[in-house]
């Protein structure tokens, strides 16, 4: 009688944690189950409950993944950034938004953040503020056609946006 109580205590305790994680933000199952086993809770039961909240609706991971990327492509990262991060929350397949969107639509996003993080100003033969800006733009996960291209615009009018 002592193990069923145990358990079910277990299992309130993991619902209830589960439901306030996802009260705050959408989370990967992934993500969810392994805040879950942190708090020392049994694997089992939580398999059990995420199976729940996932047909109530209450955790989907395709919604995570738009939800994530969204969010991620709006504070300037590209793609190739976006795509290893949701494959570290356990997404292995690129949401819509992200498929969506063509070269020139990576290539717009990374000018709009160039000109307000450097400004448009011609690099000409300036080496050293080229391989600066091109390395900010690979770190935050643009490809290297799209970083050269960025690099490539002098001025607004050249943007063709």
């Amino acid at each position: 009688m002592a193990k069923q109580e145990n358990s079910d205590e277990q299992e309130y305790k993991v619902r209830s944690v589960a439901l306030r994680l996802l009260a705050r933000r959408e989370h990967s199952r992934q993500e969810l189950a392994l805040k879950l086993r942190q708090r020392k809770l049994e694997a089992s039961i939580i398999s059990l409950v995420l199976d729940d909240y996932e047909s109530e609706g209450w955790l989907d991971d395709n919604r995570f993944a738009d939800v994530y990327s969204r969010q991620r492509i709006d504070l300037g990262y590209g793609p190739l950034k976006v795509l290893a991060e949701l494959q570290q929350r356990g997404i292995r397949h690129a949401p819509a938004c992200v498929d969506e969107l063509a070269d020139a639509d990576w290539i717009r996003n990374a000018l709009l953040l160039r000109e307000k993080r450097f400004g448009l100003s011609d690099l000409g033969d300036d080496w050293d503020e080229r391989l600066r800006q091109a390395r900010f733009f690979t770190r935050r996960g643009f490809t290297a056609s799209q970083v050269e291209r960025v690099l490539e615009v002098s001025d607004a009018a050249d943007l063709g946006f």
